[in-house]
């Protein structure tokens, strides 16, 4: 068994370069992987005893694990209610893959503390669809530095409370949010057709969640007077976050319906340019 061990931040850990690496690909898990990691996922006496001791309380930042495992069910949510007419993959599949995925994530933080046959045990059914790490952060499309960009935005709009340029910048997109609402509600209709031709709709749920949680992040003295523009806020966050998903899917869509669901939101926040047609840009470290 691996040594007991205290990890106060993620930067902390012993196991980072595999954590990062789970992480990174969950929004890119295709239905191609499904079936082979729901075939690969078993379960035993030695597996269940790994499992429990993968998510003791005193395992290394449990506490990110099981928030890793609610947002596996966000990125998967659709596959799992199974009604929408794009699925492929059958949601007892499915379910029976996130066990595997799960168990992946559970024993790459939990590294320090399992035995080796253990942490392999584990993630045996993940290395078999990736044998090694193949991203470092997820690919958000051809012009991922405006969206993250346009994301690391959302915190300063949760700061409005004690920061008079988050309120003006707040103040106005909720007027912008009121213009041409029909026509922005087809092209996001239409973005999200294109994010499941082009294999992103994992990556578009990931890029909501992660704005969500940016803009829900008040202070706690504020938070009481914040609720009460809770549906401007609502406007604000599908603002910002149509306008994020329709970069993510800008080279599967016509551009006058990406500069529809943009434009309101980059007239107000300037976005760097995005590079010319045909050059490509420096990978993420």
């Amino acid at each position: 068994m691996g040594k007991q061990l205290t990890v106060a931040r993620l930067e902390e850990h012993p196991n980072l370069p595999e954590i990062l690496g789970i992480l990174a690909q969950l929004a890119h898990v295709d239905d191609a992987a499904l079936p082979v990691l729901a075939q690969g996922w078993v379960n035993s006496p030695s597996l269940a005893v790994a499992r429990h001791r993968a998510l003791a309380p005193d395992s290394p930042l449990v506490v990110e694990v099981l928030a890793a495992f609610e947002a596996v069910g966000a990125l998967f949510a659709d596959d799992l209610l199974g009604e929408a007419s794009y699925l492929t993959v059958d949601r007892d599949v499915t379910s029976l893959a996130l066990k595997a995925v799960r168990d992946a994530i559970a024993a790459a933080y939990a590294r320090p503390v399992l035995a080796k046959r253990e942490h392999d045990a584990l993630l045996r059914p993940w290395r078999a669809v990736y044998p090694e790490p193949l991203i470092h952060e997820p690919d958000l499309g051809p012009r991922a530095e405006q969206v993250k960009q346009l994301l690391s935005t959302l915190p300063q709009l949760a700061d409005r409370c004690h920061d008079e340029t988050g309120r003006a910048l707040f103040d106005g997109l909720v007027d912008r949010s009121y213009v041409a609402e029909a026509d922005r509600a087809e092209a996001v209709a239409s973005a999200f057709e294109a994010a499941v031709l082009t294999s992103r709709r994992r990556v578009w749920a990931l890029i909501r969640r992660t704005g969500a949680q940016g803009l829900s992040r008040s202070c706690r003295t504020c938070r009481p007077a914040l609720d009460a523009d809770a549906r401007d806020v609502q406007r604000v966050l599908a603002l910002c976050l149509d306008a994020a998903c329709a970069l993510l899917v800008s080279d599967a869509m016509p551009d006058a319906a990406t500069d529809l669901l943009t434009d309101p939101v980059t007239a107000l926040v300037p976005l760097q340019r995005q590079p010319p047609a045909g050059a490509s840009e420096p990978p993420s470290s």
